[in-house]
């Protein structure tokens, strides 16, 4: 099997692609008014790819060019080959522009993503969805990722970032919990068996509540590295979760999830929709930014305890 000429030995790819059609159409100005070019550009670049043969291809008539034995030896493999790169740029593109690539950290994937992917598939059955995990910044430049949810200030370079909701953070326990343990005012957690009380979001919260220097590492119940983690053992009421509510609206708005007192603490972070700048107008981006705005929206109006503005000012 012949092996593939080395790169150098290409001619260049251009005067190949006027070749192509100057030979289908056997005049350089229909050429021209296909390829968006001049007269003058087309006979050059056809002057290039003969200087490169070392022969001529066309022979200049008046009103015409007609291939010489030469270009018409080689008009039907340029284009057969033209033509072939063309259809697997097409199926490719194609392909591309059915596939959803979004990558998320762990919890946001977890519990606020995948619970509510199946409503924009509904929406949206053309476009095939897969989900990436990941604990690093992805960089589009490099990985197959379209977007990213991502938890921070809002501002990457080069990348549009569209706010998909503020984070607060409050302790979520199990309604039956918050029962039996008679949860009513912030105080009342100081005895409440507390899950990873090392997280800082736990003196922060205390701190705010004007609780300062609260002892809580004797509290611990058990120590879990995810939020999506701490919230689960919560739900089988073995105690009571520091986590961001906006990410479990499902289980608060279920009744299946409540917070311990009512009171929450704005972070000065967010998640976020990242993408491309210039892939802002492709559709499977732009339908799934609207989307995800508006199911965010929807979800954190459903969190009274937000709502009712008893969370702190912006810090």
């Amino acid at each position: 099997m012949p092996s593939s000429p080395p790169p150098h030995k290409l001619p260049p790819l251009a005067a190949v692609r006027v070749f192509e059609a100057a030979a289908r159409h056997q005049n350089f100005t229909r050429a021209a008014e296909e390829l968006g070019m001049t007269q003058a550009a087309v006979s050059y670049q056809v002057r290039l790819l003969e200087d490169r043969v070392g022969a001529a291809l066309f022979v200049r008539q008046p009103r015409q060019v007609v291939l010489t034995p030469l270009g018409q030896r080689l008009a039907a493999p340029v284009a057969k080959a033209l033509a072939d790169i063309g259809m697997v740029f097409h199926e490719v593109c194609e392909q591309n522009q059915m596939v959803l690539t979004i990558s998320a950290l762990q919890t946001m994937a977890i519990t606020w993503l995948s619970p509510r992917l199946a409503q924009f598939h509904a929406g949206n059955p053309q476009f095939a969805v897969q989900v990436k995990t990941s604990e690093h910044l992805v960089d589009f430049a490099t990985e197959t990722v379209d977007l990213a949810l991502r938890y921070g200030e809002g501002s990457w370079p080069g990348l549009a970032a569209d706010k998909l909701f503020a984070c607060h953070y409050a302790p979520l326990c199990s309604p039956e919990l918050r029962e039996s343990l008679q949860l009513r005012v912030p105080a009342d957690l100081l005895s409440a068996p507390l899950l990873s009380a090392n997280d800082p979001w736990w003196k922060t919260w205390f701190d705010d509540v004007g609780i300062a220097d609260a002892q809580l590492g004797g509290r611990s119940t058990m120590t879990l590295q995810m939020q999506a983690m701490s919230i689960q053992a919560a739900l089988r009421g073995h105690g009571v979760a520091m986590a961001i509510p906006e990410l479990f609206a499902y289980d608060i708005a279920a009744g299946n999830l409540v917070f311990a007192v009512d009171h929450v603490v704005r972070d000065k972070w967010a998640y976020w929709v990242v993408y491309p700048r210039e892939r802002a107008r492709e559709p499977k981006i732009r339908l799934f930014r609207d989307w995800a705005l508006a199911e965010a929206s929807a979800a954190c109006m459903a969190l009274p305890v937000i709502n009712r503005g008893v969370a702190a000012p912006d810090r």
